[in-house]
């Protein structure tokens, strides 16, 4: 396992060489570019790990494109130890399947700030069953990152499930996805990101699922005439480790990343949120498409077609599954803001 590590850290250009006998560097890879909201929170992170070790510790960031392309590559870094941290998001699911639990529609608070504090409790993310599942794949949950709201856009407005129907909507590779949007009786589709603005525009697709910031990066609001927010889910990055440099760590370096993440909690929070408000700004100011919220009703409707891929997801990832959601459904009920009606 070591010498694949070593090989992989040489083929991605990660090798280092520590400055002091004393001195660690650890290599952080984020699925998103510099300036996004994981680059904002890893910077965050790099600086207070660097200050509490007294500089015994080097945080290196890899954003996309630093460490490859293909985001299962960035996963296998972490497992096998070339890279010793990363955030692992929609796309986790064919390494860790328990993690399509953070894709279910309707399950965690419509509230952004409650979600994010359901998800980095004791309760959900020191769980047996979520720590489990990323522990038995060689890897930890350190932390959860809410990135905003997974906004809908349409060449239509949707404001009803009957509004969706047969809708040709891109979601990710992702199987519990599919489900999801099957059940509100569309017709989920399958594209490449970099081939995703050029497949609106031809048609080949007519809806969208992103977080604002990706809507105006990629400038899919271009060709797309209706943004609607439903609250359905949330984009969530989940920070995670490699095991064995985890278990290699002291204890006073394990408590070191525990309190850092906690801390970061809020402020991971506030960066997600600024930088959406911004964007959408700037999507309002570059564009007349039409920015719909769906009011408690309308929400509703929608959550009752897509209760039963619980069950689905549970039925295609086992028994670890049901204790990870339960685990959540604890979590976001200490909250107070339940949206599981």
């Amino acid at each position: 396992m070591r010498l694949k590590a070593i090989g992989l850290a040489i083929a991605f250009g990660l090798v280092t060489v520590a400055g002091s006998a004393n001195a660690e560097t650890w290599r952080f890879g984020l699925e998103e570019i510099e300036g996004s909201v994981q680059y904002q929170y890893a910077k965050e992170f790099k600086d207070l790990i660097e200050e509490k070790s007294d500089g015994d510790i080097t945080v290196q960031l890899l954003p996309y494109g630093k460490w490859g392309s293909s985001y299962s590559a960035l996963y296998d870094a972490v497992q096998n130890g070339a890279i010793q941290i990363g955030f692992g998001s929609g796309a986790l699911g064919g390494t860790v399947p328990e993690s399509q639990l953070l894709s279910l529609n309707f399950v965690m608070p419509s509230d952004q700030w409650a979600t994010a504090q359901a998800l980095n409790s004791d309760t959900f993310l020191q769980s047996d069953a979520w720590q489990s599942s990323f522990r038995n794949r060689g890897l930890v949950p350190l932390a959860e990152l809410t990135e905003g709201y997974q906004v809908w856009t349409a060449n239509k407005p949707i404001k009803t499930p009957a509004d969706m129907k047969n809708l040709k909507i891109r979601v990710m590779d992702n199987s519990l996805l599919r489900s999801t949007y099957r059940a509100y009786g569309a017709s989920p589709i399958t594209i490449a990101y970099g081939e995703l603005y050029s497949a609106l525009q031809q048609g080949q697709a007519e809806g969208n699922i992103q977080p604002v910031f990706a809507h105006e990066e990629m400038g899919f609001y271009e060709v797309q005439k209706a943004m609607i927010f439903a609250k359905q889910s949330q984009f969530v990055a989940t920070l995670m480790g490699n095991l064995d440099w985890y278990e290699g760590l002291s204890s006073e370096q394990q408590k070191m990343v525990k309190d850092v993440t906690q801390q970061l909690v809020k402020t991971g929070y506030d960066i997600q949120t600024k930088f959406n408000s911004e964007r959408l700004d700037t999507i309002k100011s570059k564009s007349d498409i039409e920015i719909i919220e769906l009011n408690d009703e309308q929400r509703a409707a929608f959550r009752k077609m897509v209760k039963p891929v619980r069950e689905t997801f549970v039925n295609d990832v086992g028994d670890g599954a049901q204790k990870s959601l339960d685990a959540l459904l604890s979590a976001v009920k200490q909250t107070g803001s339940s949206d599981d009606e």
